[in-house]
This record gives structure tokens, sequence and C-alpha cells, in this order.
């Protein structure tokens, strides 16, 4: 029997994950050995909670197994969150990422606001709207902070930090979006639940 689509997987839980007051960021499906992998990656505003999230996961096997698309063939389930280091693509995304340092690229073309011209630099992230986002440069040494629409923006990822950030460019960030962990700080933001169809146990890491 097919496995079913990663499409289908996503509108099945889409509406539990809402529920549990996650975003659904992704579904993933791959063949591990004689079974299936079904990856279903979750955020939230806040860190989320371990509870919640084993919960979902006991919500979504149970509701795999009704839908009955995978047959008889066995599948692990993990719930699992971005890591630090996942790339910013929608609005919610740099929202989260307040306060924290990011790789962006630029479209080419666009105007870029780093002193040497440079399409692809690192930059705190501020207060993002619909429309452009607040960005820190020049570091703890010369912290100083522009506008960059959204639109100029061609990808940007977090970057994972040792050391905390200065206390002048933290502050033109406008801080660190509420719930998430301080930049710097040790930090181990993903977490996962795996289960699977024959097997009511689930392991959180």
């Amino acid at each position: 029997m097919p496995m079913p689509t990663e499409e289908r997987v996503s509108q099945l839980v889409a509406e539990l994950v809402e529920r549990r007051g996650f975003d659904l960021e992704g579904v993933a499906i791959s063949a591990a050995g004689p079974a299936s992998k079904v990856k279903v990656t979750v955020d939230s505003d806040g860190s989320p909670d371990l509870d919640a999230v084993a919960e979902l996961s006991t919500e979504i096997s149970q509701t795999l197994d009704d839908a009955g698309d995978f047959g008889e063939t066995p599948y692990l389930l993990e719930i699992t969150t971005p890591g630090i280091d996942r790339p910013l693509t929608t609005l919610r995304h740099w929202q989260r990422a307040q306060g924290r340092k990011v790789k962006i690229t630029l479209n080419p073309g666009a105007e870029s606001p780093e002193e040497k011209g440079k399409s692809t630099f690192e930059a705190r992230v501020g207060v993002s709207t619909d429309t452009d986002v607040a960005l820190v440069l020049g570091g703890k040494r010369k912290p100083h902070r522009v506008t960059v629409p959204l639109a100029d923006i061609q990808s940007a990822v977090v970057q994972v930090e040792f050391s905390p950030p200065g206390v002048a460019e933290l502050e033109l960030a406008g801080g660190v979006a509420p719930g998430r962990p301080q930049p710097g700080a040790q930090e181990d933001t993903d977490l996962e639940t795996t289960e699977s169809d024959s097997q009511t146990e689930g392991i959180v890491e």
C-alpha cells in the first residue's frame, strides 16, 4: 500500500496542532527500514510544553491509525520543534526570532544597509511588521538600527551564538521575543516524541 502524501497528513493533523496552541511548520514522510517515518514539526510563541507535545503526539497517532492511510505498514511518528538555525520564511518566524542574530541574503538588486554594501551579512532581528523588519547592525561595538523591507530579503537563517549580545544592541532590537531563550545562553529548543502504530509508549527527550 502506498504511503499517504505529506499534504494528506498535514490535512489530518492541522486542526489537532492548532487546538493545542501550536503552528504546523511542516510534515515530512520518509522510509525508515521496514517502517515509514512521519515527522511533524510544530512551533509556538513561547517555549513548547513537553506535556502538550506528548499529548499532541498521542492524538496524532490515534488520528493516523483511525484514518488507516498507512494500512498494515508500521510507522514511526516524530513530533519536533524547529532548530534555532531554521530559515525565517513567514512573519511569525521573524517575530519569534526577535533579539537573535541572523545571516541575511538580499535579493539581487536590493539596496544593502550594510556598511560595505554586501548582499549577505549578519544582523540582530528587531521588531518586524507585515512589510519590513528592523535590523541591528554593527555588533557590540557600533550597534545601530536600520529598517529593511521583507520583500528585499531572499533568505534569513538564525545563527547559533556562544556568547550573549551587547546590552545596547539587544536594547535596539527591542529585547528577545517573549518566551524565547536568551541569545548566547545554553539552549536546546528541540524536543521530540516518537511513537509507532504498535507501541503506545512515547519517548520524550
